[in-house]
């Protein structure tokens, strides 16, 4: 299989006072298009930064990031916002969704950046909240809907402009168990349908639902294996 992502030895390295915090140090690896990947780690491991870099939210102090053999580490910001409009669909724990908005218009955002036309952001932005279930609240506000709605919204969003990747930060963190169950089969569809997705998660029950489990500890892989499922 092709690599969708592939890191060689990045490092982000934070300055303070006379002190040197490596959150980065020498991470490689690859992940294949069409992957399901859990990375994990504790508070402080250094996942919530390697997810930043792989999201294009941040850069590297050093290193090399391909996004489908294109480095984008080096990139300006201006660039990095069209990889991360293009290339990547991002559903948080908290939602992050508008709370003026209606549902369709908030899976319609990411269109707009992208310079859709009105016409075009309706049809993709229809067909994704019909994929998540939504089809009779699209008029509806987020505080019209339940938790777990609200993060089938994020994830309508997160596939409105059929990205390849997409990044999910803990998605089922805000959720009780039985919705982030049901949100978690949901990746599994969306993954079996063709995205490579990346979840992070400190949650080993969560983690074990992708096919792969990368570890991180002190800004190091510690381990990569794979799931075996019953």
């Amino acid at each position: 299989m092709n690599a969708l992502i592939r890191l060689e030895n990045i490092y982000k390295i934070y300055k303070i006072g006379d002190n040197e915090v490596r959150a980065l140090d020498g991470v490689s690896l690859s992940i294949a298009q069409n992957e399901f990947v859990s990375i994990v780690g504790p508070s402080g491991s250094g996942k919530s930064t390697l997810m930043n870099v792989i999201g294009c939210l941040d850069t590297p102090t050093s290193g090399e990031y391909y996004i489908e053999g294109t480095e984008v580490s080096k990139m300006r910001d201006d660039r990095l916002a069209d990889i991360r409009n293009t290339k990547i669909g991002f559903i948080f724990q908290s939602y992050n969704l508008l709370g003026k908005l209606t549902v369709i218009e908030n899976v319609e955002l990411p269109l707009i950046y992208m310079g859709k036309p009105r016409s075009e952001r309706h049809a993709l932005a229809r067909a994704a909240i019909e994929r998540v279930g939504l089809a009779d609240r699209e008029n509806n506000r987020p505080n019209q809907l339940s938790g777990g709605q609200q993060q089938r919204v994020a994830i309508a969003r997160a596939l409105a402009n059929r990205p390849p990747l997409i990044l999910a930060d803990e998605p089922t963190g805000a959720l009780d168990s039985r919705t982030g169950a049901e949100i978690m089969q949901m990746l599994k569809d969306i993954h079996q349908s063709g995205n490579t997705i990346i979840l992070i998660t400190h949650e080993k029950e969560v983690a074990e639902h992708a096919q792969r489990i990368i570890s991180i500890h002190d800004g190091k892989i510690s381990s990569d294996s794979e799931v075996t499922h019953a």
